[in-house]
């Protein structure tokens, strides 16, 4: 008699959508709620983490927060992610893992303080190149 497949080792469902299309969701939902300063980085070839960043801004970190919360709830809704999410209590800086996608949303001050974009950026050298 086989076991039971149980969630740990059941087969992975296959995904129907592309990380593109989920990146295009990201960037619709950041831009509905007023997030500013969004950048999207192409991560690809680049870093094993995800297929693309994007950094985005949020005037306070009551926006921030709300900014992250309802991204999350989106990609739950359209997409099935569960996304985890860090930073979502103090929201100066978010930061949500899609699996593909890699979301940063931060209060302005925080994100100039940090620069992520200056180490991400094509022609930056990634996070390998600096060991």
């Amino acid at each position: 008699m086989t076991a039971p497949l149980m969630p740990e080792n059941a087969p992975a469902a296959p995904r129907d959508y592309t990380s593109a299309q989920l990146l295009d969701a990201v960037m619709a939902s950041l831009d509905d709620d007023k997030a500013e300063e969004i950048v999207q980085i192409d991560l690809r070839g680049r870093s094993s983490m995800g297929d693309y960043m994007v950094i985005a801004s949020g005037r306070s970190t009551r926006q921030v927060a709300s900014i992250a919360e309802k991204l999350a709830d989106r990609l739950k809704q359209d997409f099935s992610i569960l996304c985890k999410m860090e930073g979502r209590e103090a929201a100066d800086w978010v930061l949500i893992d899609t699996g593909d996608i890699i979301v940063h949303i931060f209060r302005p001050e925080v994100r100039e303080f940090y620069q992520l974009e200056k180490m991400w950026m094509p022609g930056a050298p990634g996070p390998d190149k600096f060991r």
